[in-house]
Order: structure tokens, then C-alpha cells, then sequence
């Protein structure tokens, strides 16, 4: 490796074996005999690249493509059936949740535990000790036993330790999703603290909007390989792609139309307008396909010209939208007073997590409304004017007010 590379990676291979099922009895033994043995599963295939010092990378690919095994790699857990992983410096990983925690020790007995794990004296760990609980925000609970900790807590203390320990590497996966929605916001204000110092940071995630907030450079598994490479931008959108056919097969039973993209919590399954001379009423009912806290709804409305005129949603208005359990059908209707000029107009829906950096589906197009009736304007728009204390005198003296 060079001097300017903290993670060289070359020719990286991983197979597991399979076992098929061990039968115990004779008839058993008799019957799948052909069986026995066990299949091999290439997990990752021929992986090669490099990790800038000081660069924010981004990892992401769908379930089951390797990219938590790949984390699992570069941080010595497994070992690689072929290829070179090199690491230069320390390197801190958080990968499971709960991994190095004992459930019948104290938060505080595992602060120190989990920091010996990583390397770190007592004195050390007492050093960062009340850094540690005062981003988990669990001061009041640090004598109880960590089984007693919701899964949440569990990875504030998780993540707040990883991430004050001095480290020259810090490898995370996506466990913050469990997190509530002002911690994954302080975590995302942390990352963004990890860019401006120019830290070595690893990141999987789903989340196409961290991809390309945070990271310098992005790279997409797919099927065990790399499948694309590059830009957070253009990786965001190869990673969006992969989702066309599973979005145009599910779209043959949603009544829904456009261009869509998301990680599916929450899918929108049809989209109805309503016109008349006072409103324009929009509905969009959505499925819950996961138990989500909070997610925000949104539309956009576009102009003949494709111009974006409105753009709304749910945390806008205030309206929160609480807990949503999986299963549950939701139905939001936003209602625009009728202030639109002659045209077609396109309409846009979306709906996302509540700190909005997921996505869970945008649908561009999701349908439309037109406006027949002719308005002597050459705007955009067309609304009711009342002209209140109008005068005409000395400048200054006298004005107009417009009232809209």
C-alpha cells in the first residue's frame, strides 16, 4: 500500500459451506443419501479496491449481495477464502448490534468491557466515560442491566462507544435504523463532524440520501461482486435502477403510474385527483410494508412547463403521522385552493423517514389533473386579487397594500 491508502483490498473471495441436513435416523440416512455433504456458497467474487486515508466511502447493495460479509472481512471477523485485505492503523468496528455486550452486566460494566474488547485500559475508558453516556443520552439507566435496554438504547451505548474511541478507521453498518429519529439525526450531525475532519470512514447503508450527503465516493455489490463504482450520485441512481423491474412487476398490481424509486416501508398504491372551481383535491393511499414511527408524506405539483409550483409535506403542516404498523393502509389527502392557469399539471408523491434520509418511494408522475377553463393571465397562477387602501399622493406619503 501507499502512504495515502488506509484499506487496500485485492482479488477478495468468500465461500461458506453449506450443510445440508444431518439426518439421525436410519430411514432418514437411507433416504437422503445422495444428500449428505454440504453446497458452497461464494459469498463475495474476485472483490478489488482501494480506501483513501481520510476518504467517507459508502457501501450499499440490496439483501443478500455481501456487503455486510465485506465489512465483516475488513474487520478480521472472518477470514477471506482468497484474496489480500491490508489495513493501515487501528480500525474500530460496529457491525451487530450487541456484539462484545453482556445482557446481565450493567450499561456502565459494558462501557468498560466493550472498550477493553477494542483495546483500551480502564483509565482510558474512564477518560471518555461521560463523552460515552452524554451522546447515548442514558445517563439514568447506566446502572441497570443491559437486558432490561430496549434494542434502542442498545445501540445509542453501542454506537456512542464506537464512535468516542480514537480510532484511525471506523467501520459501521446499518444498524442506526433502529434508532428513534432525533438520535439517527444527532448520529448523521456526527458523520458530517467525521467529513470535515477528514476521517476513514466505511459506511452500508440503504439510505441513498446519506450516500450522497455524506460520502466522498461509493461503490455498489451486487450478487457478490462490485457492480458499480463511482460517484455518490451515479451510485445512488445504479442502486435505484436495480429496483426497476421489481417496481414495474409490483406496479402491474398497484393502480399507479411513473417513475418510481424507494426502499419499500412504505409504498404508495394509487394516486386520484379531484378538480373543481374552488379546489384541487389530491389523494394517495399507501401501504405499510414495515412498521415505520413517524414517516413524512409529501407531494409535488409540476406545470405544463414542468416547472415545480407546490412542493408540501407532512412535516411542513405540522402533521405528525405516528406510529404505522406494518400491514396498515394509509390514505392522505392534501386539498390546493384552484388558483391554476389552463393546462395539464403532473403530480408527484412521496413519503419518507421521518428524519428524511430514507426514502421509502417516490413516484415521479404518480398522476395528473387538467384545467379546462380559460384565465386572462400570462402567470402561472391565477388567484383572487382584493385591492385595499389604494391613494395616490407624495411618495412615501401614501402607499398600497395588495392583498392576496
Amino acid at each position: 500500500m501507499n502512504e495515502n491508502t488506509a484499506i487496500h483490498i485485492s482479488h477478495l473471495s468468500k465461500d461458506f459451506k453449506l450443510p445440508h441436513d444431518r439426518q439421525n435416523s436410519l430411514k432418514g440416512r437411507v433416504v437422503n443419501f445422495r444428500k449428505r455433504g454440504y453446497e458452497i456458497q461464494q459469498a463475495l467474487k474476485d472483490i478489488s479496491f482501494d480506501v483513501k486515508k481520510g476518504e467517507f466511502l459508502g457501501i450499499v447493495g440490496r439483501n443478500g449481495s455481501g456487503k455486510s460479509t465485506l465489512l465483516k472481512l475488513i474487520a478480521g471477523i472472518y477470514m477471506p477464502s482468497k484474496g489480500i485485505i491490508q489495513v493501515e492503523g487501528r480500525l474500530t468496528p460496529f457491525i451487530e448490534l450487541g456484539v462484545g455486550f453482556s445482557p446481565e452486566l450493567s450499561g456502565r460494566d459494558n462501557v468498560y468491557l466493550n472498550g477493553a474488547l477494542l483495546g483500551f485500559s480502564r483509565a482510558e475508558m474512564e477518560s471518555m466515560y461521560d463523552d460515552i453516556v452524554e451522546f447515548a443520552e442514558l445517563k439514568d439507566f447506566m446502572d441497570q442491566k443491559l437486558k432490561n435496554y430496549s434494542s434502542g438504547m442498545q445501540v445509542r451505548l453501542a454506537f456512542s462507544i464506537a464512535i468516542k474511541v480514537n480510532t484511525d478507521v471506523l467501520v459501521l453498518d446499518e444498524v442506526l435504523a433502529v434508532g428513534d429519529a432525533a438520535f439517527q439525526q444527532k448520529c448523521f450531525d456526527y458523520f458530517m463532524d467525521l467529513k470535515k475532519q477528514k476521517k476513514t470512514v466505511i459506511l452500508v447503508t440503504h439510505d441513498m440520501g446519506a450516500v450522497r450527503q455524506y460520502c466522498d465516493r461509493a461503490i455498489m455489490i451486487e450478487k457478490g461482486t462490485v457492480a458499480e463504482e463511482g460517484s455518490p450520485e451515479r451510485v445512488a441512481m445504479a442502486y435505484q435502477q436495480l429496483f426497476v423491474k421489481e417496481i414495474e412487476d409490483q406496479q402491474e398490481r398497484d393502480n399507479i403510474e411513473g417513475e418510481r424509486w424507494g426502499s419499500g416501508e412504505i409504498r404508495a398504491i394509487s394516486t386520484s385527483t379531484k378538480v373543481t372551481k374552488e379546489m384541487v383535491t389530491i389523494t394517495t393511499k399507501y401501504i405499510a410494508n414495515k412498521t415505520t414511527e413517524n414517516p413524512v408524506f409529501g407531494i409535488t405539483i409540476y406545470s405544463p412547463s414542468d416547472v415545480g409550483l407546490i412542493d408540501a409535506n407532512t412535516y411542513q403542516v405540522e402533521k405528525r403521522t405516528g406510529h404505522i404498523e406494518k400491514g396498515k393502509s394509509i390514505s392522505m389527502t392534501w386539498e390546493i385552493p384552484n388558483l391554476f392557469v389552463k393546462g395539464r399539471y403532473r403530480v408527484s408523491t412521496g413519503c419518507a423517514s421521518s428524519s428524511f434520509h430514507q426514502i421509502y418511494d417516490q413516484v415521479m408522475g404518480a398522476a395528473s389533473f387538467r384545467i379546462a377553463h380559460d384565465t386572462p393571465t400570462g402567470g402561472v397562477i391565477y388567484p383572487s386579487v382584493v385591492l385595499n387602501n389604494f391613494s395616490v399622493g407624495k411618495s412615501d406619503e401614501n402607499h398600497s397594500v395588495n392583498k392576496v
